[in-house]
């Protein structure tokens, strides 16, 4: 980033290459929108370019680019809320995750219903809890950093998440079969 601020314009290639797929994952993982998500994260980095020359790194670079991304979903939301329409792309169960070895139907349903579930419970944590779980598990963001992209202390990002994951073990529950 400090050679993008420095004028090498190039160096913004080497940024999206880098961060690209962590910044899309995180925003559908918000979105649940996989166009949202490529559209923001697009969007993100024209932000990031347009605003080179304004870059101090005070900050982790990845709590800098995070808090952008961020900040355009949040408007994003309050726009969608102003202006609501009907989306035609339903959420997906595959996500941006690789799929493995095709298990048989029975166990692929078991599966996807799975990953579901999981899903809708993320999706309904409160919005403080799931961004702090989403930045710590899907993409390995330290304390630190998240507490610097949420603008938080970092205590209270562990409390955050502790307690995303205590409501995420209570929702689903159900879903580990009993010893």
């Amino acid at each position: 980033m400090q050679r993008l601020a420095g004028g090498e314009d190039t160096a913004l290639n080497e940024i999206i290459h880098r961060w690209q797929d962590r910044l899309i994952s995180f925003l559908w993982h918000m979105s649940h929108d996989q166009i949202v998500a490529r559209d923001l994260a697009q969007e993100t980095f024209v932000r990031l370019y347009q605003n080179r020359h304004r870059y101090r790194p005070h900050a982790p670079f990845a709590s800098y680019l995070f808090q952008i991304a961020r900040n355009l979903l949040f408007n994003h939301v309050r726009w969608s809320k102003r202006h609501p329409s009907e989306s035609l792309e339903f959420l997906s169960d595959e996500g941006f995750d690789p799929e493995g070895n095709e298990p048989s139907p029975d166990k692929a349903m078991v599966g996807t219903e799975t990953i579901h579930q999981v899903r809708l419970a993320i999706a309904d944590l409160p919005d403080e809890l799931r961004e702090a779980f989403i930045l710590f598990t899907y993409q390995d963001l330290s304390y630190r950093e998240i507490s610097a992209t949420l603008g938080c202390s970092e205590k209270a990002v562990e409390t955050r998440i502790y307690r995303a994951r205590q409501i995420l073990k209570e929702k689903l529950s159900s879903l580990v079969p009993s010893a």
